[in-house]
């Protein structure tokens, strides 16, 4: 599988080129529809467009096939010919491809091998992203309504979400109709055509796949003895104040040490970022931490504010691989704060607030505004 600066969601399998030559080159496999075992071929360039879909596994005489029955060239043998005589053609990636009707049979070759002919949009979600973000860039790929998307997004269920995460063992209700955390970071091919609804089914389907195969679930059930949606929230929290890789899980132990243990005064957060996550829902600007008015920070209006015990309502962005591994069973420590200490990203960690008083000291010694 081929990635690009995500991970490419649509498979990129190697298109497998099976000939098998019998006598003087006769070929197996055309069938017997008429034109297969001739090596007619139309002169090109083409004319108007067609729609040729190539599939996992898929032949050399496979694909000649459905270039056959789209009309894209003269004869099966043609384009059987043009992949013979080709080493690339061994490269051909599963997709969907917008060809023209009536090619040169080694012209539509050229462009099966040309990912810009692929039939579809590619947009890439970084980490980090809340889903009105995500909405955004999804829309500026396709063309479709933001409006639709939050249509569509209203019912996380109906997308795919597991029932699974719709519980928390803390006794705070989860909305149901908040898809933040579920839109999971990746490079996407989205077929032209596609509904809103379609595209965050795929995007919810790769979430499922990498719970699966990170067992995040099981992991976060037997680690932490919470539920995986509580994991998903300290995840999406790690994702925005973690700036490195390996501050993801020790951010996340901080976050689980404030919320569960007790020994924190208030058993709430005390974060920035969730103050800052209502001010962006709201239609308002997110504010650097010196900025934040103490009325903001407490403000009981926000479900996110400074006071809330326990681990934060619902999750604040869309966390990547490494803050959701960070999350399912970060190394155990008696650290109840953290803060940034400089331009590079490192955080410096601390068991009191006097140790967290010294960090910040540091912090802006070293010019990060937060004094």
């Amino acid at each position: 599988m081929k990635e690009g600066p995500g991970r490419t969601i649509a498979a990129s399998f190697l298109v497998l080129m099976l000939f098998v030559a019998l006598g003087g080159g006769a070929w197996y496999g055309f069938g017997a529809v008429s034109g297969f075992l001739s090596a007619a071929d139309f002169p090109g360039p083409g004319r108007g467009e067609a729609v040729v879909a190539v599939e996992s596994g898929d032949s050399a005489t496979a694909i000649a096939d459905t270039l056959y029955g789209e009309g894209v060239v003269k004869s099966a043998a043609a384009f059987v010919a043009a992949a013979k005589d080709n080493p690339d053609s061994k490269d051909i990636q599963v997709g969907s491809y917008l060809l023209k009707k009536e090619m040169k049979a080694s012209d539509a070759l050229t462009m099966l091998l040309d990912l810009k002919n692929l039939n579809v949009h590619r947009v890439t979600l970084p980490e980090g992203l809340t889903y009105l973000q995500v909405y955004d860039r999804l829309a500026k790929a396709t063309g479709i309504p933001v409006g639709d998307f939050k249509k569509a997004g209203k019912d996380p269920a109906g997308l795919g979400v597991p029932a699974l995460w719709f519980k928390r063992d803390d006794g705070k209700k989860i909305d149901r109709t908040n898809i933040e955390g579920f839109l999971y970071p990746a490079t996407y091919e989205i077929a032209k055509g596609a509904t809103a609804t379609d595209v965050l089914k795929q995007i919810v389907k790769n979430f499922n796949t990498e719970m699966a195969e990170t067992g995040f679930p099981d992991t976060v059930r037997a680690k932490l003895d919470i539920s995986p949606y509580e994991a998903l929230v300290a995840a999406s929290i790690a994702q925005v104040e973690a700036l490195l890789d390996k501050d993801m899980g020790p951010v996340a132990r901080v976050l689980y040490n404030r919320a569960y243990t007790g020994n924190f005064p208030c058993e709430c957060l005390q974060l920035d970022s969730t103050v800052n996550y209502w001010l962006r829902l709201t239609g308002k600007e997110a504010k650097s931490s010196e900025k934040l008015l103490v009325t903001e920070l407490h403000d009981p209006k926000n479900p996110y504010n400074y006071d809330v015990k326990g681990m934060a309502i619902g999750p604040i962005s869309n966390p990547g691989d490494v803050a959701l591994r960070g999350a399912m069973n970060p190394k155990k420590s008696d650290n109840y704060f953290f803060v940034t200490v400089d331009d590079k990203g490192a955080m410096a960690y601390g068991k009191t607030f006097a140790d967290h008083e010294k960090n910040i000291e540091k912090a802006c010694e070293n010019g990060i505004p937060i004094c």
